[in-house]
């Protein structure tokens, strides 16, 4: 739905389907990284439990218990061997929710501090390291439950380019701060 409603004209977004299988995450991830070198990257996944749309904080780097859709989960438990606990996104998804929620969309949009401990949470986890924070994870709902695609992509849409906007704006004050 994203894809056919676009961002803004200086945006160049790609849309991957990412499987729900560790390793596939594990090397698909970096590589999508490496060949975009990407200003941000959005995860979405679907969440059964979800009744709004939910911008994730940070990732968590172990406590992997359950199996993929190959069956499959790390020994280790973890997503990567030696590194931080949890990673948080350097969006302040504080401020994206409060401005989303202020454009009166039909979408309710919330906050959370766990992703769960699946392959949402790993592959946030990882894009996370990958990219050192320039990453951001959005859990929905399953369509018609109660949104339907439109609204989603509308919401998600919205929620991207708040996220753009706040980027571009603490690398301003940054890149102002690096002159002086």
């Amino acid at each position: 739905e994203l894809e056919k409603l676009g961002l803004r004209e200086d945006v160049d977004l790609h849309v991957y389907e990412v499987p729900v299988e560790y390793q596939t995450v594990q090397r698909l991830i970096p590589a999508l990284w490496k060949k975009h070198s990407p200003q941000l990257v959005v995860h979405v996944g679907v969440s059964g439990m979800a009744t709004t749309v939910t911008l994730e904080k940070c990732g968590h780097n172990v406590g992997y218990k359950g199996l993929d859709n190959c069956r499959f989960c790390p020994g280790s438990q973890c997503c990567v061997e030696g590194g931080p606990e949890c990673i948080d996104s350097i969006i302040d998804m504080d401020t994206v929710c409060k401005r989303v929620s202020a454009l009166g969309l039909d979408v309710a949009v919330t906050i959370s501090k766990d992703a769960g401990r699946y392959l949402c949470d790993f592959t946030y986890y990882t894009s996370l390291y990958q990219s050192r924070g320039r990453s951001a994870f959005v859990h929905v709902p399953p369509l018609g439950k109660p949104y339907s695609a439109e609204q989603l992509g509308r919401a998600l849409q919205a929620i991207i380019e708040e996220m753009l906007d706040l980027l571009e704006h603490s690398e301003d004050k940054i890149n102002c701060q690096h002159e002086h």
